[in-house]
């Protein structure tokens, strides 16, 4: 007899909604959100006009990939993001609309077969669009739990062809202070940079995000593209992607360029290794008074620990 063993962040089949609320929900969630962004831009025609990808949303839910708490409200996790480009503060949802993600242009270079430039929209049509449940850990030790819509970096991969000789993938955010505020502060290092090996960017949880809440992704959330690893502190995730560059060297992070002995290059999630400044033991979960004890990364170890097998002189959790 087959014994399907639980993983650490699935809730029990007893506890799960029943099928036919959440279709409900779903479809009055679609509708009301198409009719709002209808009414807002003078109709259906008007919202499709401002964002090409309208018609991708929602896309269906993969559904391997479960919480183990309640999704955050948009009205939470909308309204508390750091976005440092657009200020210091956690309000940047006014700032950032200044950000035009029209049009979009993503470049692909380094280490690949042939490098070349693909617009957003025709990028998206290209890719294999679901929605995914994914926690998301900052590393100030406060957590939130967000639908994301987007497809996995593996598709993305496919399409760059990069050369067995690339190690690493750097990814760049946009660099333009005539709307971004954050960016004429010179003692930053921009653009924003992140970086991955090419196993982590290749594992199946690396995802590359469009939207979210069932709709294209706003821009304080780091539209029109940007970056979910949910195992790893949020700074990872970078925002508003327009660079992907494959490399053999290991880029330098933005916060890492800043802050090295604070913000180090893998910035894995562990409970056991707490920040130089505090502690992270525990989580606040956005938009409620909770604390929960912090998972060895953030519940992902399944998915992603033996890609740390034989690093152990790594600053892996930093």
């Amino acid at each position: 007899m087959l014994i399907r063993r639980l993983r650490s962040w699935e809730l029990p089949e007893h506890e799960a909604t029943p099928e036919t609320v959440f279709l409900n929900r779903r479809s009055l969630l679609a509708g009301t959100a198409g009719l709002i962004g209808a009414a807002a831009l003078g109709g259906p025609a008007a919202a499709q006009r401002a964002d090409p990808t309208f018609d991708l949303y929602p896309a269906k839910r993969n559904e391997s990939f479960a919480l183990d708490r309640a999704i955050t409200p948009e009205r939470f996790s909308a309204d508390y993001n750091n976005f440092y480009e657009f200020g210091s503060s956690k309000s940047v949802a006014v700032a950032a609309k200044a950000l035009k993600i029209r049009p979009w242009t993503v470049v692909v270079d380094g280490l690949v077969e042939k490098p070349f430039e693909i617009g957003f929209d025709d990028l998206i049509r290209k890719m294999p669009l679901e929605e995914r449940l994914y926690r998301l850990r900052c590393v100030e030790a406060w957590a939130m739990a967000v639908p994301w819509t987007g497809f996995p970096m593996k598709a993305f991969l496919d399409l760059a062809k990069p050369l067995g000789s690339a190690k690493y993938l750097k990814m760049q955010t946009f660099l333009d202070r005539s709307v971004a505020p954050g960016q004429r502060q010179v003692w930053y290092p921009w653009p924003y940079t992140e970086g991955l090996t090419m196993p982590e960017a290749a594992n199946e949880l690396t995802f590359l995000v469009t939207g979210a809440y069932g709709k294209p992704l706003s821009n304080q959330f780091g539209a029109p593209l940007r970056l979910a690893v949910p195992w790893k502190y949020g700074f990872k995730s970078v925002k508003s992607l327009v660079r992907f560059s494959f490399t053999e060297e290991r880029p330098k992070s933005f916060w890492e360029a800043l802050q090295s002995s604070e913000y180090g290059f893998w910035a894995n999630v562990n409970p056991k290794v707490p920040h130089p400044r505090w502690s992270q033991a525990t989580e606040r979960i956005l938009g409620t008074d909770e604390q929960r004890p912090t998972l060895i990364f953030n519940g992902y170890g399944e998915y992603v620990a033996d890609l740390y097998k034989g690093l152990d002189s790594e600053r892996l959790f930093v």
